[in-house]
């Protein structure tokens, strides 16, 4: 026998890459991802800010291939809750490393302050220590976008590969979750190959995330936006960062007929079922039953036309001959910052103002926090709380109503009910419990570091919402990260992380079962 028969056949580079744990990949992708940074400031001859990127890239290019080939011969063990892990190292210590370039190009700050940007932008909060937008170039505003764009992205392979399987992250009040049988699940999960099914759902949404961006980007520019402009806009809008070149929407050249365009863009926010049906969020209604849907449609429709009639029951005087065209732009400035902020994004449109004069509103921040805490659909960019646990307890809450009158009552199962287990109201109610305690926690943190309160509350919403721009709206005097000292900082940072992952996800990377394997 020919001694070639006896070789064993080389595994290709693809496995060898696919062999290494998941927060290995993410690092090695944002490595290569600096070179389009690299690439546009290059063009428009930043040369400072191109090194800067190129340097940074190709260090994080030698360190990833260093490691990939450490590890080779290796028997590979991929587990959930390892991935969870990864997941959570990718919003703590992947920062560090994309601060470097954007530390190296400004040269006026300091690395906390580029830290505390990038944990704002991969965690999709959108909260930036840099007040003044001229203070960074094009690249910088592009790469802020950029990787908040890769966090959207991120959170919705996670949603389907790692917080389904351990029901996290909003699932574990659906009916097909079953959080009580844990011991059980855990034995299911080792049966299955993790990083197989991780790049199924790779293949799946990734081609769904990048279309979705480029189609609004084209949108956005045939409307009247720069291409810079455009661009962080749309990858602001499909990973609900909030993150605008120019500051906001008022300089926006797309006027009216870009914020429409944004809104319909919003709604993948809403709802899972708005672009996928690989999680059992699914329903075999689709959309048009989803209850998340649904409920966050009720309230875009809703609290603007509350916003709209107390104009009248507050008699606020406006001139009659503009009455018609002030409605007009006030009620579309209500519907599109509610929206905006119910899916965390945070974008106030530019009749916003008008809006608030309108309903004679002077400071609405209690709205705007309380849309942020409420939050878009499980498995989406969105932060908060998520729709759907706010469903789970207005039944439980309707329920207790009908008890109240008919004590000896059995209430029926309909479609609605049947989408959540039977506990899940308890469990909803606990995350809700989870979620205020670690929010006056925060607020304490803050207070504690010399922070006024009020602030100190908006900036625990705010983290934990994963909607920055609250910073700016949600009080008379914007909040100013720059101001706040390195402790304040630095819980606003653990704010964004707790937000962003969520506390029960925190909790399950405490269990044995993650230290076992």
């Amino acid at each position: 026998m020919s001694r070639a028969a006896h070789k064993t056949p080389r595994k290709p580079l693809s496995a060898y890459l696919l062999d290494q744990q998941l927060f290995v990949l993410i690092f090695g992708l944002a490595a290569f991802s600096m070179i389009i940074p690299a690439l546009h400031s290059g063009a428009t001859r930043s040369l400072e800010t191109s090194r800067a990127f190129f340097y940074t890239g190709l260090f994080g290019i030698v360190i990833f291939a260093m490691i990939v080939i450490a590890q080779t011969g290796r028997t590979p063990r991929h587990g959930v809750l390892g991935n969870l892990m990864s997941i959570f190292a990718t919003f703590v210590f992947l920062p560090a490393f994309l601060a470097l370039p954007l530390y190296e190009s400004l040269q006026t700050t300091r690395f906390l302050n580029a830290y505390v940007e990038m944990v704002s932008a991969i965690t999709t909060t959108g909260a930036t220590v840099f007040d003044d937008p001229s203070r960074l170039n094009n690249t910088l505003h592009l790469w802020r976008a950029q990787v908040a764009w890769m966090g959207g992205v991120m959170m919705w392979i996670a949603a389907s590969a790692i917080l389904a399987p351990l029901n996290l992250g909003g699932f574990e009040v659906t009916a097909q979750a079953e959080p009580g049988q844990r011991e059980s699940r855990f034995g299911e999960l080792d049966k299955t190959n993790p990083r197989e099914k991780l790049m199924r759902i790779v293949v799946a949404l990734v081609p769904i995330y990048v279309s979705l961006t480029l189609l609004l980007w084209v949108l956005l520019l045939i409307s009247g936006d720069p291409s810079l402009v455009a661009l962080t806009h749309a990858m602001s809008i499909m990973s609900t960062s909030g993150i605008s070149a120019i500051g906001g929407l008022e300089g926006s050249g797309s006027g009216l007929t870009g914020e429409v365009l944004m809104l319909l863009f919003m709604l993948f926010a809403l709802s899972r079922l708005t672009f996928s049906s690989d999680t059992v969020t699914a329903t075999q209604g689709g959309i048009q039953t989803d209850p998340e849907f649904r409920l966050g449609m009720l309230i875009v429709i809703g609290v603007p036309l509350v916003l709209f009639l107390r104009h009248w029951i507050g008699a606020f005087d406006v001139a009659a001959e503009d009455d018609f065209w002030l409605a007009i732009r006030a009620l579309w400035g209500s519907v599109f910052t509610v929206m905006s902020f119910l899916t965390t994004t945070g974008f106030a449109s530019a009749d916003w103002a008008q809006a608030q004069a309108w309903s004679g509103l002077e400071t609405p921040g209690l709205i705007l926090m309380g849309l942020a805490l409420m939050g878009g659909g499980v498995a989406t960019t969105a932060g908060g709380v998520k729709l759907l646990r706010v469903f789970a307890l207005y039944l439980n809450g309707k329920r207790e109503l009908e008890r109240l009158v008919h004590p000896s009552s059995v209430s029926r199962a309909g479609k609605e009910s049947r989408r959540l287990q039977r506990n899940g109201a308890f469990i909803a109610w606990i995350f809700f419990m989870l979620f205020a305690m670690t929010m006056a926690a925060l607020t304490l943190l803050f207070a504690l570091f010399g922070v006024a309160f009020e602030d100190a509350l908006v900036l625990s919403i705010a983290g934990l919402s994963t909607t920055g721009p609250l910073l700016n709206l949600a009080t008379e005097t914007p909040i100013s990260l720059a101001e706040l000292g390195p402790y304040a900082k630095s819980v606003f940072c653990a704010a964004m992380v707790l937000g962003r992952l969520e506390t029960l996800a925190i909790i399950a990377l405490l269990t044995p079962d993650l230290w076992r394997s």
